[in-house]
Formats: structure tokens, sequence, C-alpha cells
């Protein structure tokens, strides 16, 4: 355990240090360490945190664990700063503990797309030649497996919807090792779907394609609020054999029904555990356009809000993400009487406070 300790200090930052930068939110960050840390001292920070990680405190159950990359992105990337400013609406408590960031370097995806000479250069430059994963998913794997195998919960914040990936897999291969029966609940206006997308095999666009395959069950996907797809709700039910609420299954069931029919559902199967992983583009874009796609037409926070409750009062919740927040992206959806990013961190803040709520 103490190697492991040790090597969280190469591999993981302070939290809300995940990006490398020197000015550029600068004042965010100061003003969350000095709420956290009590200091702006970055020595100090350094130095408290630290000291955290070596006495990784083992009565904590829930652990916050922010990816700050948006390398798996789309067109429009900016997800790299959604962890440092979700944090400003975390209601923190004595029994939550912030492991920080992934220490991110913006180019890289996952290591498997790095040749030896590239992992060795990052390794002699960031970990003294250590051989420890490199890329923010790779090391976003390494340690929620960790976390995971110790009976932890995480409520990661992201980073774009390629995050969920490590996050999700090192879950469902910890639950198949205990023989829990999980299930993935997954908000998003996409279906994330797709085996590849321009020959990438890991991205926002295919997290959930891939975690299909690591299920008992492809009905044990069960996706809420798609709108936008280059293909129509059978079409994924009957190739793929997930299940589906589009957003115009909110309107036209209501979510009330749409709740009785998930909680039957997940109780016919038996199901224990679930993790939640939550695009704020679920979000109608009058609630969230400060993200890389939003949509309207979409579900209210209230819908949202309603599905998480149900379901964490029926099932145990012990993994879950917040993805695709984009502060410093204006959205051409943006009206001037919703003005960004506020709007969209307002709507985050109450998702990931019933998350991080739903976790205990």
């Amino acid at each position: 355990m103490q190697k492991i300790l040790d090597n969280f200090q190469y591999i993981l930052t302070p939290p809300g240090m995940g990006v490398h930068t020197v000015h550029t939110a600068k004042e965010i960050r100061e003003k969350f360490h000095q709420s956290f840390y009590h200091t702006v001292d970055l020595e100090e920070v350094k130095k408290k945190w630290s000291d955290s990680i070596v006495n990784l405190p083992q009565q904590k159950e829930v652990f916050i664990f922010g990816i700050p990359s948006d390398t798996g992105g789309g067109i429009q990337r900016g997800a790299n700063w959604g962890p440092l400013f979700l944090r400003e609406t975390i209601q923190y408590s004595p029994d939550v503990f912030d492991i920080g960031d992934v220490k991110t370097i913006p180019h890289l995806l996952d290591d498997k797309y790095l040749n030896e000479e590239t992992l060795k250069i990052c390794r002699d430059e960031n970990y003294d030649g250590k051989e420890l994963p490199v890329s923010p998913l790779s090391i976003a794997y390494e340690t929620a497996k960790i976390l995971f195998d110790s009976n932890k919960k995480i409520l990661s914040l992201g980073g774009d919807h390629s995050v969920s990936y490590p996050l999700v897999k090192a879950w469902l291969e910890t639950k198949k090792k205990q023989g829990t029966k999980v299930a993935i609940i997954h908000f998003d206006a996409h279906t994330d779907l797709m085996d590849k997308r321009l020959g990438i095999d890991i991205c926002f666009a295919s997290w959930a394609y891939h975690m299909i395959d690591l299920l008992e069950k492809p009905s044990h996907l069960m996706q809420f609020g798609i709108r936008s797809s280059g293909q129509d709700k059978s079409f994924w039910e009957s190739k793929l054999g997930v299940q589906q609420y589009w957003a115009q299954d909110f309107r036209a069931q209501g979510i009330e029904k749409i709740i009785d029919e998930t909680l039957n559902y997940l109780k016919k199967e038996s199901i224990e555990e679930v993790y939640i992983s939550f695009d704020i583009d679920f979000l109608d874009a009058k609630y969230a356009s400060s993200t890389g796609t939003p949509e309207d037409n979409g579900p209210s926070p209230h819908e949202a809000i309603a599905l998480i409750d149900a379901i964490s009062e029926n099932l145990k919740v012990t993994g879950a993400d917040l993805v695709e927040v984009a502060p410093f992206v204006r959205s051409y959806k943006t009206k001037m009487e919703s003005p960004e990013p506020d709007t969209t961190l307002i709507s985050s803040g109450l998702i990931l406070n019933k998350l991080l709520a739903s976790l205990k």
C-alpha cells in the first residue's frame, strides 16, 4: 500500500491543479485553495495535499477524483477546466476525501496509443523515469482500480466523456470479481455507442459501447435523455441490446412512469449496485450550454434529480461521474437572459451534490 501511495504523489496533483497553467483561471484556483487549504501558496498546497495522501484516511468511504482531460472530446474542447470550476460547487463534508486530479499531459489520451520512446520521455520528464502511466485515461484507470478494489466509492469530475471509460471499466472489473450484480445508468443527449470515431476506439463517442461486453447483459446499460443520434431508438436497442429512454419519452410518459419502469427492471434483474455517468448535455441547453455539444429539447435538472433520488433510495450507488462541463465555452445556444457559465455551473452543482449524496 505504501508503494501505491508513493506513486500517487507522481501521477496525481492537488485538487484543482490537474491543468498545467500559470495564469488562466488563477483566481478560481486560488479561491478554491484558500477555502480548502487556507492558503494560496502553491508549495503549501502541495505539502498539505501530499501529507493527506501519505496518510490516506482508511475510514473515508467516498472519494472526489478530478480528471481534467478533454483530448478524447469532440470538435469543441474546454471540458479540461471542469474539475476546477466544479469543485467550487461541491458541498464537502467530513466523510468525503478529495484525492486530487490526474496529472494531465494535455496532448495525450491513453498509453496504448503511445510508442515506447514517447512513454520514456514522458516518464523521464514527469516521474524521474519511474514506470508509471503517463496519459490521463491510463492514470485514471490505475487510480480508480486501487480505490474500487479497496471498497471506496468515487465521484469523478470530468473532463470529456472519454474519462468514463477507465472509471467504469475499473468499477465493472472490481464488481465482477466481487460477484456483484450491477448496471450502468447513463444520462446523456447522445448514445456514445460508436465502436470507434475516425479510427480512435476510446473517446467521448465510444466509451459506452465498450462497456457492453463487460456487463452481464447489454440491457444493464440504461441510457436516459437521448435526442441527438444518427439512428433511432429501435436501432440501438435491437442492434446492441441496450435500454434507452429518449428525451421525447420524458415528455410523452412523464418522469414518474420512467422512474417506475426503471426501478421495476432493476429489481427484476436483481441489480445490487449501479454506476451513474452524467453528461451535462443531458439537460436542455437552456440549463447547460457551456458544454461541447449542447442540445435543445432536453429534460430539466428536476427530472434528473428525481431519477437519481429514486435510484439511490432503492439501490447502492458505488460510483459516479459528471462530465463535459466546459466553463470557458460560450455556445451559440446561449441566450442573453441565461448568462454562462453561471447557468451551467448552477445546474452542474445541483446534479453534482445529488450524486455525492447518492454515494453516502
